[in-house]
């Protein structure tokens, strides 16, 4: 008997989505990851991109634990001599709050060719509408810290 070995063309993939609505950062972050690499289903291969679309609506309602709201800073380089910019959570979550759904699950994605595959099927929305309901989405409950 031979082991089945995954094939493009055989990869089912789903869409799910994810309410980040009161959701801890770092918990959405891990569970979209798992799903994008597809390590939840039982074909999962590490050297093949098996996983599935996620959706992430709310972003702009995604909670931070602690101080991380004020102490929390977010960098990038323009490239330019003395170009490094730094922007706090508070204010990334006022312009733009895609971004820091968008880096913590690009971060528990593999660096790798294959990681930036998986990152493309990741569509995060501040609001709580998007375009894909055409793909027929699952929802996807992440269990809220009790406050």
């Amino acid at each position: 008997m031979s082991t089945v070995f995954p094939s493009k063309p055989g990869i089912e993939r789903q869409w799910h989505v994810i309410d980040a609505n009161d959701v801890v950062l770092g918990k959405l972050a891990s569970h979209a990851a798992r799903l994008l690499m597809g390590k939840h289903k039982a074909s999962w291969t590490p050297f093949l991109d098996t996983g599935d679309h996620v959706i992430v609506i709310n972003a702009s309602k995604v909670k931070l634990t602690g101080k991380k709201d004020a102490q929390k800073v977010y960098r990038h380089f323009t490239g330019y001599p003395g170009g490094l910019v730094e922007t706090g959570a508070a204010k990334v979550r006022l312009t733009r709050p895609q971004r820091m759904v968008e880096e913590a699950i690009s971060g528990m994605l593999p660096k790798t060719k294959l990681g930036k595959q998986m990152y493309r099927k990741l569509k995060v929305y501040a609001g709580d509408k998007h375009p894909h309901v055409a793909q027929k989405p699952v929802d996807l409950v992440i269990e809220r810290k009790a406050s």
